[in-house]
């Protein structure tokens, strides 16, 4: 669902003043007007837009989740209903049709809401549903940023990044610094379906200063490489179950420029892949294995706290999988805490 002129329905908390518009009677009289509702380019409007929408959804029996501050649930009777909010976008679904028309229809009343019908195309991500489960990927934005690039018809690349690259800060830079930052920010944006291209994309945006030529073949290389798995992308199941895995490594100095590690995981919900992250960290060998251990453990309690947000109890406990005799020798003996971070 899109709400329409969303910024325009808030009520301003704090004292905020405006000149007149050209053309007023006063205008050049020095006269300034009070807002009393938010305005489009006012800094305080997005505040303003989620504390009204929120308030309105928790007078309707809704609770705000504590992991994740857009997503709103209500739990009743008539099963589960759930509320996730970006900006102006929502997205409804529930367990039963009449609540969530119902909802839309209490929204409609004090909003301008146009709903889109059932959930296809949300923030540059395509969404099928089937018999097999629920696929997302991000064909057209891939199309899209290949056609601004000038690289529809470049050749195909097998791999993102060749593993034999070594990278460094030498070579000629690019001149339009702008081209590259845009480029790489909007392929950090496939990420969220594209795992294969976040290692890389954790190389390529180290660079986003100063750039060369170098940084730009790489930056194209991924593009080529995406070119031949547009289709690709990630089909979530219901598997009957909601076990909490997380896997984690890390390399030992594996950047040659400043010989920090790279620490990477990703974690499992029901057997379907959830979240990823690859990142470089200032720590070296046991150390950056045990930081990826922290941060894997964060990344699980937080899905743990979303699914027990959603009513989804699990009596098994998380797992989670570490090749590091060092890093685990560490955790299981609290004696040696008193000598990490």
């Amino acid at each position: 669902m899109d709400v329409k002129n969303a910024f325009l329905y808030e009520d301003l908390q704090e004292e905020v003043y405006m000149q007149l518009p050209p053309g007023s009677s006063q205008a050049n009289d020095g006269m300034v007007c009070r807002l009393h509702k938010a305005i489009y380019r006012l800094k305080q409007y997005p505040r303003a837009w989620y504390a009204k929408l929120s308030y309105m959804l928790e007078a309707t029996s809704f609770i705000r989740s504590n992991i994740d501050s857009p997503l709103f649930i209500r739990k009743g009777l008539d099963g589960l209903l759930v509320v996730l909010i970006y900006v102006d976008d929502i997205i409804i679904t529930g367990e039963n049709e009449i609540e969530i028309e119902a909802l839309k229809q209490s929204l409609n009343h004090i909003f301008a809401i146009k709903d889109l019908g059932r959930l296809k195309y949300f923030l540059y991500i395509e969404m099928a549903t089937s018999q097999k489960g629920l696929f997302i990927n991000q064909r057209k934005y891939v199309m899209d940023l290949l056609i601004e690039a000038e690289l529809l018809n470049c050749k195909l690349a097998a791999i993102p990044l060749d593993s034999k690259l070594k990278l460094d800060i030498d070579g000629e830079f690019i001149n339009n610094l702008s081209h590259y930052q845009r480029l790489v920010g909007k392929l950090i944006y496939l990420t969220i379906t594209q795992l294969d291209i976040t290692y890389v994309m954790s190389l390529v945006s180290q660079f986003m200063h100063a750039p060369s030529v170098k940084h730009l073949l790489i930056a194209k290389r991924i593009l080529s490489y995406l070119k031949g798995s547009i289709a690709r992308g990630i089909l979530m199941k219901n598997n009957h179950f909601t076990q909490i895995n997380g896997y984690m490594d890390s390399d030992w100095a594996g950047n040659l420029i400043d010989r920090k590690s790279t620490t990477g995981y990703f974690t499992f919900v029901g057997g379907n892949l959830v979240t990823w992250k690859s990142k470089k960290t200032a720590s070296y060998c046991t150390e950056a294995e045990y930081c990826a251990m922290t941060l894997t453990t964060s990344e699980l309690i937080c899905l743990k706290g979303l699914l027990s947000d959603l009513g989804l109890f699990s009596i098994t406990s998380m797992s989670m999988m570490c090749d590091n005799q060092a890093a685990m020798h560490i955790v299981v003996n609290p004696v040696f805490h008193e000598r990490t971070k």
